[in-house]
């Protein structure tokens, strides 16, 4: 075997095992990992950090996964897309872990039988002449168009 046919054999091998990446869904674009670590390292957060926690948070996990993630895009490097998603569930879990611990509310298996009742007439008059239902009924046809003045983006002081 030549060695551009070992070469081969190996990029082969490569593509096969860059296949195989379990959830690699949960990968984001490199730019969210860039911008989260520059997000986190900006004065603002900083202080931020600061006044809610009394203490700055690390930020390094947010920069090796911006490295992991330029490695597995510009090189198809399959141990840095292992690394990102094993950060990705970690980061996940430590988000949903809160709801998962909750004990002060009973979670329900379904939805209760009289979820979509009317609303009480008291909130259907409410809603009435809302922008939201006027909008509704003309896009239905119920009622003519109403004319909306365009936007200017500006305003007026007097």
């Amino acid at each position: 075997m030549t060695t551009v046919q070992a070469k081969d054999e190996n990029s082969k091998e490569q593509v096969k095992e860059v296949k195989k990446i379990k959830d690699q869904w949960m990968i984001r674009p490199c730019r969210v990992y860039d911008a989260e670590y520059s997000d986190c390292t900006s004065f603002a957060a900083r202080f931020n950090q600061y006044f809610i926690y009394g203490k700055t948070l690390d930020c390094s996990q947010w920069k090796k996964d911006s490295i992991s993630c330029h490695k597995w895009i510009d090189n198809e490097d399959a141990e840095a897309a292992r690394a990102l998603v094993h950060s990705e569930k970690v980061r996940r879990r430590n988000r949903l872990l809160p709801h998962v611990q909750n004990d002060v509310w009973q979670k329900r298996k379904e939805a209760p039988a009289d979820w979509n009742k009317p609303l009480p007439e008291h909130m259907q008059k409410e809603y009435e002449n809302t922008y939201l239902n006027v909008k509704s009924k003309e896009l239905k046809g119920e009622v003519p168009p109403s004319i909306d003045l365009p936007y200017t983006g500006g305003c007026t002081i007097l």
